[in-house]
C-alpha cells in the first residue's frame, strides 16, 4: 500500500508539489483547496499526464473537504495569501494565521499521526501556528525554508566557479527572510570550502544575493512569486521521512535550549526520517555567526509577539 500524502493549498507551489510528488512515485496524493473546482482540475490535468510521465500513483482534488485527507501519512501546508499593495504586514500575518490555524485543527482531526511540512509565509512564524493548533509534537512540524535558501546559494556558487551543482554542498541557518545566515565555512565545492576557491568581496555578493533571492525572483515576474524550487524543497523533505533517510537537512525546527534559542521555529541542521525532526545537529559557530543566528532568531521572535498581540 502507498503512502499517502496531501497538500493543502493548489496554487502554484502546491499544485508543483503534488505532481513532483506522484512523479517520483512517493506516494498517492490529494490536494485540497477553498477555490471550487481548482483542485480537482489540476488533480485531473496530473492524472493525464500520467500515462506520458509513466507513474502510477494517484491525485485527487477536492473543495473545502478534508475527509480525503484521513491517515495522511504528511501534509504540506502550502495554503495562505500573498501580501498585496497597500497591505500591512499585520494584515497579511493576522490573514495567514487564520488560514493555517483553520487547516492544522482541520488536518489534526484527520490525520492526527501525520508529519506537517509548512509552506505558508511568513514561514517561521506560520510554524508556531501549526504547532498551537495541531497539538502535535514538535518533531511533527517542520517548516521549509533552510532547504530552498540553501538551494539557492548552491545554484549561484555552482553559477560564479561554472561546476556541477551536485558537488556543491551549502548550508543557510536562521529565519526565512532578509536576516536568514548563509555559512561560507559549511559551504563546499567537492569537499572544498568556497572560501578556499573564491574572494571574501564575491562570497558575500552570493551571500546577498541568497537572502534577496525570492525577492529577485518576484521583481522579474512582477505579478507572482517562486514556486519551482520552494516546491522542490518541500519535496525533498517529504521523501527524506516517507523513506526513512534520516537526512541531514536545514529546516525550521522548534529549538528548547540548542543554539541558546528557545520556545522559537527557527532554520537549524536537522536528521529527517519517519518520526520527522529526529535530531536536531548543534555545528560550531564563530562568535560572528552566532550573533547572526540571534539576530535572526529576534526577527522571528519578533513576529510571534506580533502574532500574540494580534490574536488577542
Amino acid at each position: 500500500m502507498r503512502k499517502k500524502v496531501t497538500v493543502v493549498g493548489a496554487g502554484n507551489v502546491g499544485a508543483t508539489t503534488a505532481m513532483r510528488i506522484v512523479e517520483k512515485e512517493l506516494a498517492d496524493v490529494v490536494m485540497v483547496d477553498v477555490v471550487e473546482g481548482m483542485p480537482a482540475g489540476k488533480a485531473l490535468d496530473i492524472c493525464e499526464a500520467a500515462p506520458i510521465e509513466s507513474h502510477d500513483c494517484t491525485i485527487d482534488g477536492c473543495t473545502a473537504e478534508y475527509g480525503k485527507a484521513r491517515d495522511s501519512d504528511i501534509v504540506i501546508i502550502t495554503a495562505g495569501i500573498a501580501r498585496k499593495p497597500g497591505m500591512s504586514r499585520d494584515d497579511l500575518l493576522s490573514t495567514n494565521m487564520g488560514i493555517v490555524a483553520a487547516v492544522s485543527k482541520e488536518i489534526a482531526a484527520v490525520a492526527p499521526d501525520s508529519v506537517l511540512i509548512i509552506v505558508s509565509n511568513p514561514l517561521d512564524a506560520m510554524c508556531h501556528v501549526a504547532f498551537d493548533n495541531s497539538g502535535f509534537p514538535k518533531n511533527r512540524v517542520i517548516g521549509m525554508a533552510g532547504i530552498l535558501d540553501s538551494a539557492r546559494f548552491r545554484a549561484f556558487i555552482a553559477m560564479e566557479l561554472n561546476v556541477s551543482v551536485e558537488n556543491i554542498h551549502a548550508l543557510v541557518l536562521g529565519g526565512h527572510g532578509d536576516t536568514m545566515v548563509p555559512l561560507p565555512r559549511y559551504s563546499t565545492v567537492a569537499g572544498v570550502p568556497i572560501t578556499e576557491l573564491m574572494s571574501p568581496e564575491r562570497i558575500e555578493v552570493l551571500v546577498d544575493r541568497t537572502r534577496k533571492g525570492g525577492a529577485e525572483i518576484v521583481g522579474l515576474l512582477k505579478t507572482g512569486s517562486a514556486y519551482y524550487a520552494p516546491a522542490s524543497a518541500a519535496v525533498e523533505m517529504a521523501e527524506a521521512i516517507l523513506k526513512d533517510k534520516k537526512k541531514i537537512l536545514p529546516c525550521a525546527a522548534y529549538l528548547e535550549g540548542e543554539y541558546n534559542i528557545a520556545d522559537l521555529f527557527i532554520g537549524v541542521p536537522v536528521k529527517l526520517g519517519a518520526n520527522g525532526v529526529e535530531q536536531v545537529l548543534e555545528i560550531t559557530l564563530s562568535d560572528e555567526e552566532k550573533k547572526a543566528l540571534h539576530s535572526s532568531a529576534a526577527a522571528v521572535q519578533e513576529l510571534v509577539d506580533d502574532m500574540k498581540r494580534l490574536s488577542q
